[in-house]
């Protein structure tokens, strides 16, 4: 790209931006006179870009609402985080129309090849869980890394902000990159403790790919591995209860990070739920509208019980 076309193009980006700009400023940010300025903003007029410009002592050049919307300028991970965003919103089937997969198609039209590349990458290894909470952002540069490492199988190297703001150097061989509940996570083998584990990419401080490769196990899913792991993470209480209704069914109604669910003898499945509270085990497992036996702690029954004494009172009371 020529240098002076360079330069139309970011002062094209820099009135994208918003707001009234004087024109000494758009030269100092150009790095030009203030009558080259003058240049560039007819050349954008004659793209028809809507330019206003502002006369008198506080004057200077801004965008005018216009007919057509004028030429969009991303940068590389810009366009990666929009097309990013598209994926998961299609994915989702939280978009009611073609529209996402439209948008989609139309940037991915004109993406440089490389770029290309790095978003594939990163569609390749990302997988999406159906619970959404708050969002928690995530560096695009560090997501592609992730992505091109899981690809390539390299390892990274990064330190870690635990909860309580001690950091932490870890090497990591990722395998899969989540968005569970609004954050994004990343699951593999932590080189330095032999295990697999999965990390908060927004807890992950200067991350760096290095040259070391690794073997990834066959049929590893990333997805599976954390929500197994959310469900069997030691807490207050061990609940074990045998249902009678089908493993497709429970694992339907039960969401995967909170309940284990494995068959058992015909008709019957066994459900165990670490919680640190009973208060609400009685009305999910009532969701599963089919009988139950609670086999541990002898106290669940108490809630049982409770809850069944008050859904009675409730269907009588006129």
């Amino acid at each position: 790209m020529a240098k002076p076309t360079a330069r139309v193009l970011q002062l094209l980006e820099i009135l994208q931006s918003g707001g009234l700009h004087r024109l000494r400023d758009l030269a100092t940010r150009l790095e030009v006179d203030e009558r080259t300025v003058r240049r560039y903003v007819e050349h954008l007029l004659e793209l028809d870009v809507p330019v206003e410009a502002v006369r008198g002592r506080y004057g200077g050049y801004r965008l005018a609402p216009g007919y057509r919307l004028p030429p969009l300028m991303l940068t590389d991970d810009e366009a990666i985080a929009v097309l990013l965003g598209l994926a998961l919103l299609r994915r989702s089937g939280l978009s009611g129309d073609t529209a996402p997969t439209a948008a989609e198609t139309k940037i991915r039209r004109v993406l440089p090849q490389a770029t290309s590349k790095r978003l594939e990458a990163l569609q390749a290894s990302l997988q999406l869980s159906t619970e959404i909470r708050e969002p928690v952002a995530a560096e695009a540069s560090t997501l592609v890394l992730l992505a091109e490492a899981a690809r390539d199988n390299r390892l990274v190297s990064f330190a870690y902000r635990a909860a309580d703001g001690r950091d932490s150097a870890r090497i990591l061989a990722p395998y899969g990159i989540l968005a569970h509940r609004g954050r994004w996570l990343v699951s593999g083998l932590d080189q330095g403790r032999g295990e697999l584990r999965t990390f908060r990419v927004d807890r992950m401080v200067l991350p760096r790919r290095l040259e070391q490769t690794f073997e990834e196990p066959e049929d590893f899913d990333a997805l599976a591995h954390f929500v197994t792991g959310v469900a069997t993470t030691p807490r207050a209480h061990r609940v074990v209860v045998r249902a009678r209704t089908t493993l497709a069914h429970a694992s339907d109604r039960l969401p995967a990070t909170v309940a284990l669910v494995e068959p058992a003898e015909p008709d019957w499945v066994t459900i165990t739920i670490h919680a640190e509270s009973l208060d609400w085990v009685p009305s999910l497992l009532a969701g599963l509208a089919c009988p139950f036996v609670v086999v541990e702690p002898e106290e669940l029954r108490t809630h049982v019980e409770a809850l069944g004494r008050l859904l009675i009172e409730s269907a009588e009371t006129r």
